[in-house]
This record gives structure tokens, C-alpha cells and sequence, in this order.
């Protein structure tokens, strides 16, 4: 999807300058709504920000909670689009990926008000 804007000044058209701009479609957003739509996944993301290259063993420790459940939330996150995977031999480290920092600023945004 994309809108075009045109560079005005004073209602004069001084350089027919197209800019476009790219929007996500209704199903792209929904992707990464449904991606944070966990309390597991929440802390998950939370976690992955404060501690970016964490390994699943650890995001399991830190939130108590069974490594098997962990993983299955992480690969739904990675799925949506929110997080990344980066192997290291016999480790998985996590960080957020570009979406998933604005998530966690949605987040910690919507959780301050």
C-alpha cells in the first residue's frame, strides 16, 4: 500500500516532489499484534530487550517457567516478525528485531498510562 505526498508551500506546488510512503496492510498488523497477544510472550519481549543475545535457557530461568513453553512463545515472536535468531553453535541467541523495539515501546507506553 502506498500514499503519495506532495512538498506544498502557501498552497503553491513549488517542486512536484513524490514521496512514497509504505504503509502495512490490515493482515501485516494483525501478524504482529497477534505476536505479543501472550502474557508469556509479553515478558518474553520485555526479557529479550533487557538482555538482548539471550539464550532460551536463560529467558526460561529468569521467567520460571518450563524451557518447552518458552520456546514454542519465542518461535511465535520470531514468527510475527518481533524477534531474531541468531545460532552460536550449540546456543540460540535472541534480540529484537525493528518491530519488536517499537513493540516494546508500545508496550511500555501503553503500560504507563
Amino acid at each position: 500500500m502506498f500514499g503519495i505526498i506532495q512538498n506544498k508551500r502557501g498552497g503553491k506546488n513549488i517542486k512536484s516532489q513524490n514521496i512514497k510512503i509504505m504503509q502495512k496492510t490490515s493482515k501485516q498488523l494483525e501478524r504482529h499484534f497477534k505476536g505479543v497477544a501472550n502474557h508469556h510472550r509479553i515478558d518474553i519481549l520485555l526479557l529479550i530487550k533487557s538482555n538482548r543475545g539471550i539464550t532460551l535457557d536463560k529467558i526460561s530461568r529468569k521467567l520460571r517457567c518450563n524451557i518447552k513453553t518458552i520456546s514454542e512463545h519465542t518461535r511465535r515472536l520470531v514468527q510475527a516478525g518481533l524477534v531474531n535468531k541468531k545460532y552460536f553453535g550449540n546456543s540460540v541467541k535472541h534480540s529484537l528485531t525493528p518491530y519488536g523495539e517499537k513493540f516494546f515501546d508500545f508496550i511500555k507506553l501503553f503500560s504507563n498510562s
